[in-house]
């Protein structure tokens, strides 16, 4: 569009990389409270361990949320197919999602009301539930991405899904799901043992140190499996990178090492992969002496790194279809109009410093080791 100061090219481009960026803040932020309820029922083993870890998560686990609102949000105004396709290709598998996330906040509201060991025994596995589904579903809704979905688009690019839950869980995407699992679990067990004290920061020190292992092993089977066991999708035709949205307008064919071309062609893509293997090795190394706060950087890399590798792996596609490949969504196909790209990068970037400095200013009022001495010194813990 003329009198815009960006093309659409490289507003399609600055908008896969935002995209990036709100599902990896998400992995760090948010990461850490999914990998917190997943360790409370083997990392507190009485009551008052157990409140501290909900009181260390509690005050900003709201605020940790919102990087996944805006990945939704930036999906279904910047990706508008995108969107279509999977949330309502993959309907069944955001409920169970979304059912998951709610038990967090019932679960912190609730499980204080009576002080009944049974009736606090069962929030405490709700929010389990809350922290360990989540971690599990996001990496197979990844796997099954690199896997391609079985939809297809009709001439008036309506998207029809043709799979089902079930056929979600293939033994690729289950392999995905247990690194995404891996790598959040660590991200909460190095703040677990930044943030806390005596045998609970001990337990998070072990747990983490096992976690942290199985997300490098995992993240290194899923590479080779990537490499010389997957098919990938590649574009076979001439493709306008500024011309208007129309997934159809190209063809595609599915490939041995498809997913590996843009490291041949782009040798710099692979700081991506290494940064997720040496983050997981070196949040290993750092939980093992006793080192949680750089374990949790360390940690903090690997998840940069793992989310990346997706992303640049399957660049310039945003979700293939195993059904008809030529109906593939990519960055320059399935991308909103360049006006509306223009005016939500305009409101980004009003809003998205607010949100960072905002979150950096309740981190630090809220700094500090939880203990249980602070909890009694706290009319308002849970």
């Amino acid at each position: 569009m003329d009198g815009l100061p960006l093309d659409y090219e490289t507003l399609r481009l600055i908008w896969w990389t935002l995209l990036g960026v709100l599902l990896i803040g998400f992995g760090i932020m948010g990461g850490m409270d999914l990998g917190v309820g997943a360790l409370l029922p083997v990392v507190a083993r009485t009551d008052e361990e157990r409140r501290v870890l909900l009181n260390m998560s509690g005050p900003t686990w709201e605020g940790n949320q919102v990087w996944l609102v805006l990945g939704g949000g930036a999906i279904f105004a910047a990706w508008p197919p995108l969107y279509a396709v999977s949330f309502s290709g993959f309907y069944i598998a955001m409920i169970v999602i979304l059912l998951a996330l709610i038990l967090r906040p019932v679960g912190f509201k609730f499980r204080g009301k009576v002080k009944d060991a049974r009736w606090r025994q069962v929030w405490d596995w709700a929010l389990f539930v809350g922290g360990f589904v989540p971690a599990l579903i996001f990496g197979v809704a990844v796997g099954n991405v690199l896997l391609g979905a079985p939809f297809t688009l009709d001439d008036t690019l309506r998207p029809l899904y043709t799979g089902h839950f079930f056929g979600l869980l293939t033994p690729f995407a289950l392999l995905a799901g247990l690194v995404s699992l891996a790598m959040l679990v660590t991200q909460g067990a190095t703040v677990i043992a930044l943030r806390t004290t005596g045998a609970v920061a001990e337990r998070a020190r072990t747990y983490g140190q096992q976690t942290a292992l199985a997300s490098l092993v995992l993240f290194a089977l899923a590479g080779l499996w990537v490499t010389f066991g997957l098919s990938g999708y590649r574009i076979t035709s001439l493709i306008e990178t500024g011309g208007p949205s129309n997934p159809l307008g190209k063809t595609v064919e599915l490939v041995t090492g498809g997913w590996t071309a843009n490291y041949a062609a782009h040798p710099w893509m692979l700081v991506a992969p290494l940064a997720g293997l040496l983050g997981a090795a070196g949040a290993f190394l750092l939980l093992r002496v006793g080192r949680p706060g750089i374990a949790f950087l360390a940690s903090s890399l690997s998840i940069f790194g793992i989310i990346a590798t997706a992303g640049v792996s399957l660049f310039p596609f945003l979700l293939p279809s195993s059904a008809n490949p030529a109906a593939s969504l990519t960055v320059w196909d399935a991308s909103s109009s360049q006006l509306t790209l223009f005016i939500m990068l305009a409101v980004t970037l009003v809003f998205m410093p607010i949100i960072l400095a905002y979150t950096g200013w309740v981190f630090r009022v809220m700094a500090g080791p939880v203990t249980s001495e602070s909890l009694e010194r706290n009319p308002n813990a849970y």
